[in-house]
């Protein structure tokens, strides 16, 4: 049986999903002066505190994905006054750091691959300067010396997405954003409109509008009218953090990545000391196990690219879920449902399009209509045949 709200007014927005794609929304709507209540048992939890927090959009460059790109690289540019504005908000640090990205080729196949990517960096305008291997090794010393070649990529930074996490929810909570601190089970749908939406718990919610941003579960909301259900699938990743004693460091000046036997791995260097090195891509359903296969996996490849990594202390195993959808990019703004936006479907680009997101859907929610540089990323374009309507 479904009990009705305890009282007070109706939110202007409902947010469901309390990641950092959620709180983003909630926030920058919250700004714009709408009254904004998030659902979700754990706000600050999801993905956010599994990802590494790479900003890179440049050497995340993949063929077919010229039209993200453009995307990513408004986001990023957005991030220093992003990060500043959340700080002086809160008071929080992010650990943003505008640090740079070295992606290493480690044998002739890698090298011809990182060629071509460089290639294509260069067609889409990109900035990115080729290295030999003695250049790489002179950059980062504890580089393998088996090292071909490499990108030194200045512009692709870095975020803590746990610090991220947590200065967003703090943000959400100054600005006066409601939070019921349980999962949504079903859409309110009334005379083909989304009204609100029914908690775990039986409360139900009342809302002008309902943001549909959890994650790699967004897919699997009750009530949700099948035509603009979003096809949103998880695709698992295993993360490892391990600890720079402070008599090794530094160990890493920057992220460092490469394609090893097929497979990218990633390190990441805090300035606590964390060394996050990842991320397995698994098509296990909504599987979170760690294994001993992807954690050996991981140290392997990443022992090939930097030896004395397993040396560290292993302080962390974990296992998140990206949500992906069929083309890889985000599906943000409104759907054919009148009332109900997505924000969702952000894959592996989850951090780095944060800032972005946030003001994507605050314009979407004030004005109806999604701003021109996210137009392509309408969920529409999955139902061509379909007229957008209005929120």
């Amino acid at each position: 049986m479904v009990r009705a709200p305890a009282g007070g007014p109706a939110a202007d927005v409902l947010v469901i999903g309390g990641g950092i794609i959620g709180l983003v929304t909630a926030w920058r709507a919250a700004q714009r002066g709408l009254r904004v209540a998030v659902a979700d048992p754990e706000p600050g939890g999801g993905a956010a505190q599994v990802a590494a927090g790479m900003l890179a959009a440049v050497t995340e460059l993949h063929y077919g994905e010229q039209t993200l790109l453009g995307l990513n690289l408004a986001s990023a540019a957005r991030y220093p006054d992003f990060a500043r504005e959340l700080t002086e908000a809160t008071g929080q640090d992010l650990g943003y750091r505008a640090s740079g990205t070295l992606a290493v080729a480690l044998d002739a196949d890698d090298r011809a691959h990182l060629r071509e990517l460089h290639a294509l960096q260069e067609q889409s305008g990109l900035s990115s300067q080729w290295l030999s291997g003695r250049e790489c090794r002179r950059l980062e010393p504890m580089l393998a010396p088996g090292v071909r070649g490499g990108l030194r990529v200045d512009g692709d930074h870095q975020v803590d997405p746990r610090r991220l996490a947590a200065a967003l929810l703090r943000a959400c909570e100054d600005a006066g954003v409601a939070f019921h601190r349980q999962g949504a089970r079903r859409l309110t749908v009334v005379r083909e409109r989304a009204t609100g939406l029914v908690l775990d718990d039986g409360t139900a919610l009342a809302g002008d509008r309902v943001v549909l941003a959890a994650g790699s579960r967004s897919g699997r909301l009750d009530g949700v009218p099948e035509e603009v259900r979003p096809p949103v699938r998880p695709v698992k990743g295993q993360v490892l953090r391990l600890t720079v004693p402070r008599a090794r460091a530094p160990f890493l000046s920057r992220t460092v990545r490469a394609v090893v036997r097929g497979s990218q791995v990633y390190l990441v260097p805090r300035e606590s000391g964390e060394l996050v090195v990842g991320a397995t891509s698994e098509e296990q359903g909504w599987d979170t196990t760690v294994t001993a296969g992807g954690v050996y996996e991981l140290l392997r490849d990443a022992h090939e690219l930097v030896p004395g990594l397993t040396e560290l202390p292993l302080t962390e195993t974990r296992a998140g879920l990206r949500p992906a959808s069929p083309d890889n990019a985000p599906l943000l703004g409104p759907t054919a449902l009148p009332g109900l936006l997505l924000a969702t479907g952000h894959h592996r680009n989850g951090v780095l399009l944060t800032p972005v997101t946030g003001d994507v859907l605050a314009h979407a929610l004030v004005t109806g209509e999604l701003p021109a540089e996210a137009r392509a990323f309408s969920p529409q374009r999955f139902r061509t045949a379909l007229t957008e309507q209005p929120v």
